[in-house]
């Protein structure tokens, strides 16, 4: 169990201990996109007014935005062998980098409370109890999984690919074989603020994984190509959760508020009743597994990442790994026991809040590592607040917060609409105002300002012969 039991956390991982292939991306992402949430995201653009054509087309845009965005983030793992918001201490600063990580960890325990809640249901008609005590089991056998790490999500990842793809085929020939599929397709009527619902949807999914993608790919050689690694984390993301949605648009529209009112029940009655509807559940339980098991361990590292840049910690026993993983366990399962019973009304304003604040993180941190740093990193100095990278990076969190502020006139949700959300129809496009703005405001800043970039990434800390990006250490 030892060897199993992953060893590395918030510090880099040696060249001598990369191993897989960057196929194993593709196999990660489709398993972790397949399950019961994404059908309900795919739903919801159904349910909030669209019809299918366009509703189709608003998420298979979105899934390709976002998925571009989340997969460039992917390719710094290989290189840089670090988890993702590690590295945004070199935008933000070493202590500067917990501003946009408390809304990570937010994220993350939002996402494990809405997962819960689905696969809580699917576990509680699994062990014969009722939701709460699903919840319960479910995010348990979830932190053990975290504890255990890497290896074990990527295994978790194959299995689940191939079982769920598998159930939903299945799932979508029955429920073909209930609707009139050219009904469906016929009734198209384009709407603007719709279609812009469904790509905001879709893309908001993408990018939420952005803040954690990189630390399912750090333990690639460092030599694996980093367009392989984009291509493989892009297909396996949008086809998993493309397939997902669209199982959930056409769900949507089939079966109104028999859906509605349960959508994990109904879902599994497709399949059959009795020991096949058992199979369903575990299916559905399996599915969310994979994703919550990602959601904490990313929160996990999200909350070290944070506490370690201001006690200077550069690795982590197993006894504060399990800690950390427990914590996140614990604040999830209460927001899912407490929202349990609200959880389709509150899930997209959940969705489309955490994009207003993820977006400006993700479009300072790409243009830094590729147009502004060129993948060049001086990876002991993102531990040393008195190094090349400081405490507080001053523009870069300008950058950010305005990056925030230029979205509320563009934000949709139900507990705030900004005030040019009427003129543009209803449409809420301030996601797209938040990879914008902060992009080119940080390009312009940041350009002439690179003389904290080392010439070549360096490996080890000062005291040892520094080794290049590409070299063995």
């Amino acid at each position: 169990m030892a060897a199993v039991v992953e060893k590395h956390s918030i510090d880099v991982v040696p060249d001598s201990e990369r191993h897989g292939r960057a196929f194993n991306q593709f196999t990660l992402w489709v398993g972790a996109n397949l399950h019961i949430t994404a059908v309900v995201t795919g739903a919801l653009a159904v349910v909030f007014g669209g019809d299918v054509v366009w509703s189709l087309v608003g998420l298979v845009l979105g899934n390709l935005l976002g998925g571009a965005v989340m997969a460039l983030h992917s390719a710094q793992g290989p290189k840089l062998g670090l988890p993702q918001m590690i590295q945004s201490r070199a935008q933000f600063g070493v202590k500067g980098a917990i501003v946009p990580l408390l809304l990570v960890i937010l994220m993350y325990v939002g996402f494990f409370a809405s997962g819960s809640v689905l696969a809580g249901q699917a576990t509680a008609e699994l062990t014969h109890t009722d939701d709460t005590t699903g919840i319960i089991v479910f995010a348990l056998v979830t932190a053990v999984l975290a504890v255990v790490g890497y290896r074990v999500i990527h295994v978790l990842g194959r299995v689940a690919s191939v079982i769920c793809a598998v159930a939903f085929v299945y799932l979508g020939i029955r429920l073909l074989d209930r609707a009139d599929l050219g009904d469906l397709l016929s009734d198209a009527h384009f709407s603007l603020p719709m279609f812009l619902l469904a790509v905001s949807l879709s893309a908001s999914w993408q990018l939420a994984f952005g803040p954690y993608v990189a630390d399912y790919s750090r333990y690639l050689p460092r030599d694996t190509s980093a367009r392989a690694t984009f291509w493989w984390t892009l297909s396996g993301s949008a086809l998993g959760s493309q397939w997902s949605m669209t199982f959930g648009v056409l769900v949507a529209a089939t079966a109104g508020e028999a859906f509605l009112d349960n959508q994990v029940g109904y879902v599994v009655s497709l399949g059959g009743a009795g020991a096949v509807a058992s199979v369903f559940y575990f299916v559905i339980a399996l599915g969310k597994l994979t994703v919550n098991v990602l959601n904490t361990y990313g929160g996990f590292m999200a909350m070290v990442t944070g506490v370690s840049g201001f006690r200077g910690q550069r690795v982590l026993s197993q006894r504060g790994r399990t800690l950390y993983i427990a914590l996140i366990m614990v604040a999830g399962t209460a927001v899912a026991i407490a929202g349990k019973d609200s959880f389709l009304s509150s899930f997209k304003d959940f969705l489309l809040f955490l994009l207003t604040f993820f977006t400006p993180w993700s479009a300072i941190n790409l243009v830094d590592y590729y147009l502004i740093s060129r993948e060049r990193y001086d990876i002991p100095a993102l531990a040393d607040p008195h190094g090349r990278y400081g405490a507080w990076r001053w523009k870069a969190l300008m950058v950010y917060g305005i990056g925030l502020v230029a979205q509320f006139p563009f934000l949709a949700t139900s507990f705030y609409t900004g005030p040019l959300v009427d003129p543009l129809g209803g449409a809420d496009v301030s996601w797209i105002v938040g990879l914008v703005v902060p992009a080119a405001l940080y390009w312009l800043l940041a350009r002439r300002d690179t003389a904290h970039v080392p010439a070549e990434t360096i490996l080890e800390a000062p005291h040892a012969e520094p080794v290049a990006s590409g070299a063995t250490p």
